[in-house]
């Protein structure tokens, strides 16, 4: 694999409910004067795509049920906000003030992908559709319309556990392998690898973070080339239960509320 590539962010137009996506990309990349080629990778904020599938909604507009409620009590939340991620949530694992630690679709993410930054006031962004089916179909609608065969991330922004600060995390992949199994490789002392797989996908998505920023930025857009991966009708995330994850499962129990 080379050690060398170029990341590069496209800013666009800001991008409102029932925007066509495709049309806003290819609009930003000719406004920046770059253009797509074969094998190149680009990787697109989860805030933008679920904006333009109206993935919108009013904190106003929620009746808070008696869990919301307690739970917002509880972790000094906004009722209303809670009882979306409850929506949104397939488990609830815990929480801290400000925060539920929640799984959905896979993902092991606070509040479950509620978020209230880069969204108009008084209202939160949810995590888009389907993710893994609509990078595909935005890796499929760029080869209608350019002809490139291309790889469509879908990302967003993570903590760490025990560290302060965001990283990239990927919630879709489609056109490469998301993630690289190297068991069976050796090591520099010619150990076998037992466990090591490598993130392709998070790697890529925490290089195009650092172009994209967390605030008023408007890169929602981040095209990466030279990247030398193989390229295919890959698609999806490889995800594990909670309870094989070494910081979850380590645990002795938690709290399901």
């Amino acid at each position: 694999m080379n050690r060398t590539f170029q990341v590069t962010g496209i800013k666009t137009d800001l991008i409102k409910p029932g925007d066509d996506l495709i049309e806003h990309i290819l609009k930003a990349s000719q406004n920046n004067d770059i253009y797509l080629r074969d094998h190149d990778i680009l990787i697109l904020a989860e805030s933008a795509v679920a904006t333009a599938q109206g993935r919108i909604i009013s904190l106003e507009e929620q009746i808070p049920s008696q869990r919301a409620c307690n739970l917002a009590k509880r972790y000094e939340m906004d009722p209303s906000l809670v009882e979306i991620i409850l929506k949104e949530s397939d488990d609830i694992l815990g929480g801290i003030p400000g925060f539920l630690l929640c799984t959905n679709s896979g993902h092991l993410l606070p509040n479950a992908g509620v978020d209230g930054s880069n969204a108009p006031h008084g209202y939160v962004t949810l995590l888009p559709v389907d993710p893994d089916k609509t990078a595909s179909s935005i890796r499929n609608s760029l080869y209608e319309k350019t002809g490139f065969n291309i790889a469509v991330l879908i990302v967003d922004s993570r903590t760490h556990m025990m560290r302060y600060g965001c990283g990239g995390v990927a919630l879709a992949c489609s056109g490469i392998p998301g993630v690289i199994d190297e068991r069976g490789r050796e090591d520099l002392f010619g150990k076998e690898l037992k466990v090591t797989r490598r993130a392709i996908a998070d790697n890529l998505a925490s290089a195009a973070e650092l172009v994209m920023g967390e605030a008023d930025e408007r890169v929602p857009l981040v095209l990466i080339r030279g990247f030398n991966i193989e390229f295919g009708d890959y698609n999806g995330i490889e995800t594990i239960n909670p309870e094989e994850c070494l910081f979850i499962g380590g645990l002795k129990k938690w709290e399901r509320l």
